[in-house]
């Protein structure tokens, strides 16, 4: 029985750093003995099916393979589509009504303690805000990313120490659940 995933791929063909063409990704994708290879946008999302179940070995094995092939490390998380579903189901902003640069899903390669954000002044960051989800965090963000100071907060070292984090707008949020499924 084969399920079908999303990879996403942290810092990659960003500010001309880490570049990682999408043919180069599917064709290593392939290699690995993945079917059904996508990718959407350059951003690093790639879609796939495997008969493997262990997004943590999958996500490792990518890892490895792209540092072998490009000479540079990649963090990746890999996530199946009941899970990318669930994510965007239990959103708690009503992000279809919003613009989709204003609503983030920042995914995490574990479960995340709350704990880690008590040192952040929530009520300063308003209208900003955030909730935690599993192994995700969401970010309602009305000026968008680029200009969010909660975001650059939530992504400081002392919050993600040990943990790959990467985030995605609300319009890829809503297309990996659609090309997974």
């Amino acid at each position: 029985m084969t399920t079908t995933y999303a990879a996403l791929l942290r810092g990659i063909n960003v500010g001309g750093n880490k570049k990682l063409p999408m043919a180069d990704l599917r064709t290593l994708l392939a290699g690995l003995g993945h079917d059904d290879v996508r990718t959407h946008l350059q951003s690093g999302q790639a879609v796939f099916t495997a008969s493997q179940g262990d997004e943590g070995i999958l996500a490792d094995e990518l890892s490895a393979a792209i540092e072998k092939r490009f000479g540079f490390p990649v963090d990746v998380i890999v996530r199946d589509h009941a899970y990318l579903t669930a994510v965007a189901e239990a959103c708690p902003f009503p992000a279809d009504a919003l613009e989709p640069k204003q609503v983030h899903v920042t995914y995490f390669s574990g479960p995340v303690d709350p704990g880690r954000f008590a040192g952040i002044d929530t009520a300063a960051r308003l209208p900003e805000e955030f909730r935690l989800g599993d192994r995700c965090l969401y970010l309602y963000a009305p000026d968008g990313l680029g200009r969010s100071k909660l975001a650059e907060e939530l992504g400081r070292p002392r919050v993600t120490k040990g943990l790959v984090a990467t985030t995605r707008n609300w319009n890829t949020v809503r297309k990996l659940v659609e090309l997974t499924g």
